[in-house]
């Protein structure tokens, strides 16, 4: 069965890959050491990628002849802009898998009640990278720890109930990034309604559990839910919470249909580190898409640091061309991890720019979300997390 399950079976995320293939090779280099060195891997990453999918998968071997783009001219940097490119749509309405579905391990997909499902299909190889390139970027940003154990309060489904939404998945990952401590789900599932619900009442527990302990917290998911426990924290208890200051925050997924609370990102950090009594460069934010793979995470400033793992080239949404640092456009995501779904370089929905650098010392380039382009939004995980707000 292709689910969470296979993660019980794999091997701990932060051995190094035993392969040593061009594609395996390239997540063993550091997550945010942009060299020569580290460009030349990713260029061997993507051309090993780029052949192996133009023989596995009859949708690229076609775009391909129609683009006249061969796997083999992508020597350099600037050779990634004319790695043809899929919209995000085709594989949400498209099942595009590369490999038999013998050899799939995990299908995640999108939570979506309702519209377009996104779902990727891993086999074992591209597992063992996604899993292994997400250790390497929290390493390269501190925020691993292998000594200490930490609790979590996770505001997402849970994963022995969901076992292949992306975002249970993703969850249960970054729950394995410190050592574990006790684990809170807060969407549970009812058995009388046969549906998830947000166990406010829960999480409150858990967190004055944690609180009174003095034990080190991290709380993973969506951000609207980690404002409205404090609130109700505060509400049923006169203050806010106070966790031990080497507690901290990732969030996921966006506000999406919760638009008009939407809190600017900056002010948000302030709001909820103040809430919970730690530094506010402990708040952190991740963008991810599950067609793609890639963790995009703040660093100490709250900037989205491009990792060596990943490009990202946004393009003009009338004439598609490359429009360079600073401007914003259509977000063209590329990365070499995957032999089993022909998401390689896939043209998303998002409108957003990339930075050249950022004033926190970390080397290489910056993303930002600006929001999504068209009149119909693509629905997803957080969409039908709002609804149990």
């Amino acid at each position: 069965m292709a689910d969470l399950s296979v993660e019980d079976r794999l091997p701990p995320f932060y051995k190094p890959l035993k392969s040593r293939s061009a594609v395996d090779a390239l997540f063993e280099t550091p997550a945010f050491e942009y060299s020569p060195a580290t460009s030349g891997a990713f260029c061997a990453a993507m051309r090993a990628a780029l052949s192996f999918q133009r023989k596995h998968a009859p949708v690229l071997k076609a775009l391909y002849k129609a683009e006249g783009f061969s796997p083999a001219s992508v020597k350099t940097e600037r050779d990634i802009e004319n790695i043809p490119f899929i919209f995000v749509a085709a594989l949400k309405e498209r099942d595009l898998t590369t490999l038999p579905y013998s050899r799939i391990v995990l299908e995640l997909k999108s939570s979506g009640t309702s519209g377009q499902r996104s779902r990727m299909q891993l086999d074992r190889g591209s597992l063992m990278r996604v899993r292994r390139m997400a250790w390497k970027v929290f390493e390269g940003l501190g925020l691993t720890d292998l000594e200490r154990a930490h609790d979590y309060i996770c505001f997402t489904y849970d994963p022995e109930v969901a076992r292949d939404l992306g975002t249970a998945w993703t969850d249960k990952l970054l729950s394995g990034f410190t050592k574990k401590g006790e684990i809170f789900y807060t969407f549970r599932w009812s058995r009388e309604k046969k549906d998830f619900y947000f166990d406010l009442d829960g999480a409150v527990a858990a967190m004055k559990k944690f609180e009174d302990a003095g034990s080190l917290v991290r709380l993973v998911g969506f951000p609207a839910f980690a404002l409205k426990l404090t609130d109700e924290f505060k509400r049923r208890y006169g203050r806010t919470p106070r966790l031990n200051p080497g507690s901290s925050v990732v969030t996921g997924g966006g506000w999406k249909t919760l638009a008009d609370e939407a809190v600017d990102k900056k002010v948000y950090r302030k709001i909820l580190a103040d809430n919970l009594g730690i530094p506010e460069e402990n708040v952190r934010d991740l963008f991810g898409m599950v067609e793609h793979g890639v963790p995009y995470v703040d660093c100490r400033l709250g900037n989205f640091h491009v990792p060596n793992y990943g490009r990202i080239i946004a393009r003009h949404p009338a004439t598609l061309e490359p429009l360079g640092y600073g401007k914003t456009g259509l977000l063209q995501f590329i990365t070499p991890y995957l032999t089993s779904y022909p998401s390689l370089s896939v043209l998303s929905s998002d409108f957003g720019l990339v930075r050249e650098k950022c004033s926190c010392g970390l080397p290489g380039p910056v993303m930002e979300i600006h929001g999504r382009a068209g009149v119909k939004k693509l629905k997803g995980c957080a969409i039908s997390a709002a609804t149990m707000l």
